[in-house]
């Protein structure tokens, strides 16, 4: 029950960023931060992440965005989890250990 939980909540925040709510923070990360680093995880044709994502992710609970890593929730919505570990080691940050 507490993984349904989890995944539900993972739905709502995830449609909330994508589809345009305002105020929005998901692992100390902003709405802004966030669409700013959505071209460089998306599947087709992933982008280099941009100073303005790199500084969003800076700020970012990296241990938070690992426990993403799974999730179906992702792929569902164009956004390959892969590409999002990889955004630390692009933006030269040091990803957690146990990611």
């Amino acid at each position: 029950m507490e993984i349904g939980r989890k995944m539900m909540v993972v739905v709502v925040v995830l449609v909330m960023v994508f589809e345009g709510s305002k105020a929005f923070d998901l692992c100390n990360m902003n709405e802004d931060g966030l669409m700013a680093c959505k071209p460089s995880v998306t599947k087709l044709n992933p982008v280099t992440p941009t100073p303005e994502c790199c500084q969003a992710l800076s700020g970012a609970d990296l241990t938070c965005l690992c426990s993403y890593r799974n999730s179906f929730m992702l792929p569902s919505l164009g956004i390959d989890p892969d590409l999002v570990m990889a955004l630390p080691a692009k933006c030269n940050l040091t990803p957690p250990t146990n990611c």
